[in-house]
């Protein structure tokens, strides 16, 4: 199995609510090979290992951002990812704030005046395998947050996608 689209899944502290509220969601599953890893290794698994032309397409991205006045990662934060011992609630993992930590599900994100948006890093054990599940909801606030969000899913779902699979390739997850 590679990296496939998913639901959002249901028992994600997300909520249902949030969930069916959200103006944009999506998940993608991914198998884990290290079953044993926990939801910050995984976390780091994926998003620590970016390519170059990536980490400059969020540099860009963050002081276009930032000229509107927006909350964005330093540069420092994309190019080399923090890594800790130890993770709480309030603290930040690479670029966003931890809303929930727990034994199978991370949630991290961040709250903007246009936009609020949450990631999900679940491992999930069901029929099909162990496997890691990564989900993204964004809640649009105004007009302009509504033309962010349409301007960039396209490079999130590409974006993704390729950190996913490049994870799995090289065994990380």
């Amino acid at each position: 199995m590679n990296v496939v689209e998913c639901d959002v899944p249901r028992r994600s502290v997300l909520g249902n609510d949030l969930i069916e509220r959200a103006d944009f969601g999506d998940a993608y599953r991914a198998p884990l090979s290290r079953p044993d890893l926990t939801v910050i290794e995984i976390f780091f698994a994926i998003f620590a290992e970016r390519p170059g032309w990536m980490n400059l397409m969020l540099i860009a991205r963050n002081r276009a951002a930032a000229l509107a006045g927006l909350e964005v990662p330093t540069t420092s934060e994309i190019m080399k990812v923090e890594r800790r011992g130890h993770y709480s609630v309030g603290e930040k993992i690479g670029p966003w704030p931890i809303f929930f930590l727990g034994s199978d599900e991370l949630v991290a994100g961040r709250d903007n005046k246009h936009m609020d948006f949450r990631l999900s890093v679940m491992k999930v054990h069901d029929g099909i395998g162990p496997s890691a599940v990564v989900s993204t909801l964004c809640m649009t606030h105004n007009k302009f947050g509504q033309y962010y969000l349409s301007c960039i899913v396209p490079f999130h779902r590409l974006g993704l996608q390729k950190l996913m699979a490049d994870a799995v390739i090289a065994q990380r997850l």
